[in-house]
């Protein structure tokens, strides 16, 4: 009795792989902010500076609840961005996107201008 083997139940035949499963297509809003599946950062920002040639300051603000207090603060950041043409000027809304090194500070790129500033508008350029 000790030395009985059991009776095993009969092996069933191996199990096929399952067909991988294809990955399902994200599609990304224009105005995410987010690295998504490898795309590129946009920010959108006030222009506050076009005095350098092909290149903008442009003025990116955000409202952040403040840990300990609970109030929301307003806090901004500058970024360096290329504009190939000059065509954005001070006070213009643009949308900027990520871009390789350009120079020491400059990271950006100007993808467009979203709303022009009325001192533009008024000079007529």
């Amino acid at each position: 009795m000790a030395t009985e083997k059991k009776a095993s139940a009969p092996k069933a035949a191996p199990k096929k792989a399952a067909p991988k499963a294809t990955k399902p297509v994200v599609k990304a809003t224009s105005t995410a902010t987010a690295n998504v599946l490898g795309r590129r950062k946009e920010v959108v920002g006030t222009v506050v500076s076009d005095k350098m040639q092909k290149t903008i300051v442009v003025k990116v603000d955000r409202r952040v609840r403040h840990p300990l207090y609970k109030k929301y603060v307003n806090r901004s950041r500058r970024f360096k961005a290329h504009d190939e043409k000059n065509t954005a000027k001070t006070g213009d809304l643009v949308r900027i996107i990520e871009s390789r090194p350009l120079s020491r500070d400059k990271r950006w790129a100007l993808q467009e201008i979203l709303r022009r500033s009325a001192q533009t508008l008024a000079i007529g350029v």
